[in-house]
């Protein structure tokens, strides 16, 4: 995942680093991969790969075993996310929560598969960027938040089951910052108008379209506060990477340990309003609405 955000920092600074870097991009020809291109050694290697395409990981795979059987392979970075809904999951088309799946659970299942033979032979390393909306009900996040859930088990199982191999596994969750189509408030809008397209009429009445805008609005708000620095997040992948005993998780990220320490030790009330005030607060639904039962009654 290096078109953008943390996969491409993290790979161009691994370059200026010294590292050999297999950097995979969606699209070769992507502003991104042109900047890596432009910016990075030729020890860089960009490999083209869509995760929810078996024959893309297939073809990686076998060029980073012809590049690296007899060394083995020190380090996996699973980074490629994919995120396109903002609201309820009731809201959420069906198609929406396995494209999240696809992408940020078993695309990176496959590849890690693919690739602990050469992580074995080398006692290497996986470090993976999660999210927090994996570990607490973000309002409005479901579909993304259940496949992050997802990959967080999944590579603390890794974790386990890894240790005897000498493999140590790191997770990274970040706080919010400015990466790819994340602060884009016309990529956002444009996804708002075709929920609203695609909704069932029973649904879109019940919860009204002020609604689905309203959820739209708070979060392109929200979005003020991302954080462009992403060199916390770049470092703490770093180490995960290089440090003697990395640690099992990584919290680079304004405001994680207050919201974590919400999340673990006050009640289930006191955490979902906190994450509504941080985050996004809904109004309610059309049909629950005061105005909308007296016009029942009329």
């Amino acid at each position: 995942g290096c078109d953008s955000g943390f996969g491409q920092a993290t790979a161009r600074h691994l370059d200026i680093m010294g590292f050999q870097v297999f950097a995979s991009v969606l699209d070769l020809q992507s502003p991104g991969a042109q900047e890596l291109r432009r910016s990075c050694s030729p020890r860089l290697t960009l490999l083209q790969m869509d995760l929810t395409k078996t024959e893309d990981i297939q073809r990686v795979l076998q060029h980073i075993q012809a590049h690296t059987n007899s060394t083995g392979l020190w380090g996996l970075v699973n980074n490629a996310g994919f995120n396109d809904t903002i609201a309820d999951a009731e809201l959420s088309p069906l198609g929406k929560f396995r494209a999240c799946m696809e992408v940020n659970f078993f695309g990176s299942l496959e590849l890690t598969k693919g690739l602990l033979p050469l992580l074995r032979s080398a006692g290497g390393r996986i470090v993976t960027v999660s999210s927090p909306a994996g570990d607490m009900p973000f309002p409005c996040l479901a579909a993304y938040g259940a496949s992050k859930a997802a990959l967080s088990l999944l590579m603390d199982t890794f974790r386990s089951e890894l240790q005897p191999w000498g493999i140590k596994v790191s997770l990274i969750l970040p706080g919010y910052y400015k990466t790819g189509t994340t602060c884009d408030p016309a990529f956002w809008n444009l996804q708002k108008q075709q929920l609203l397209a695609s909704l069932p009429q029973e649904l879109l009445q019940a919860y009204g379209e002020d609604y689905v805008e309203e959820i739209n609005h708070q979060f392109i708000q929200f979005m003020k506060v991302a954080v462009e620095d992403l060199s916390a997040v770049v470092n703490s992948i770093t180490e995960g990477l290089l440090a003697a005993n990395p640690a099992v998780r990584y919290y680079p990220g304004q405001g994680l340990g207050i919201m974590y320490f919400i999340h673990r030790y006050l009640p289930y009330f006191v955490r979902d309003l906190f994450l509504k005030g941080f985050f996004i607060n809904p109004k309610l639904p059309r049909a629950l609405r005061r105005e909308h039962h007296n016009d029942v009654k009329k």
